[in-house]
């Protein structure tokens, strides 16, 4: 699906059906380095649509016209919002309960629109939470965290160097809506564990985000 957005820019978007839908749709954005066709939000996207979940991914803006560095705050807000009401523009999709979510910067970005009283929000998941950047915990980004209102669930590996879930968790404390950090054994910041049980660790990881959602389902 291809959006024309502000500013001249454009990008596509992929829908993923929902075997059994559940009524409820999951807008997923990628993070900084991979866009919406790298295998973890593929097969994020096709578990969930698996485990009756619709789901939206797509490309931010610099991602689309294959620009190195990520988009200012503000275009990445405005394209993920355009996605989403693209989505809900869905005959499908428009009365489904609605969730956002991402990977890494793709999460925080999901948080932003989080704190900004996005209309009918049910939650927002986080895979990996970019709490500050590796090797300088003082560079935090969470200021805009007590503003959000939605229920959010972060899932966070355990070796992250973005933030460990003990860096993480004061922070979670500061926030008014209810927050939860989902700890991934020692899974690093793109959630990989390097065993033999790797893909049943995933797996087990797509379904606590869908039970988590399904019990968010106002």
């Amino acid at each position: 699906m291809h959006l024309d957005l502000n500013g001249g820019k454009s990008t596509t978007a992929t829908f993923y059906a929902a075997e059994k839908p559940r009524r409820m749709l999951l807008v997923l954005a990628h993070g900084a380095g991979a866009g919406q066709k790298h295998p973890f939000m593929v097969n994020a996207a096709k578990g969930f649509a698996a485990r009756g979940i619709d789901v939206v991914t797509f490309d931010f803006p610099y991602m689309h016209a294959k620009k190195g560095a990520p988009d200012k705050a503000p275009v990445l807000e405005s394209c993920f919002r355009a996605v989403i009401d693209m989505a809900r523009g869905r005959a499908e999709l428009a009365r489904h309960h609605l969730f956002i979510g991402g990977k890494s910067m793709g999460g925080r970005m999901a948080t932003h629109l989080g704190a900004q009283d996005l209309p009918d929000l049910q939650g927002i998941v986080v895979f990996g939470y970019p709490l500050h950047p590796p090797g300088a915990p003082d560079k935090l980004r969470v200021a805009h965290l007590p503003a959000i209102t939605a229920p959010v669930l972060i899932v966070q590996g355990e070796k992250d160097a973005f933030g460990s879930p003990s860096e993480l968790e004061p922070y979670v404390r500061t926030m008014t809506a209810p927050a939860l950090v989902h700890v991934i054994a020692g899974a690093d910041h793109s959630l990989t564990v390097r065993s033999k049980r790797g893909s049943e660790i995933f797996d087990g990881m797509l379904q606590t985000v869908a039970d988590w959602l399904g019990a968010h389902c106002a």
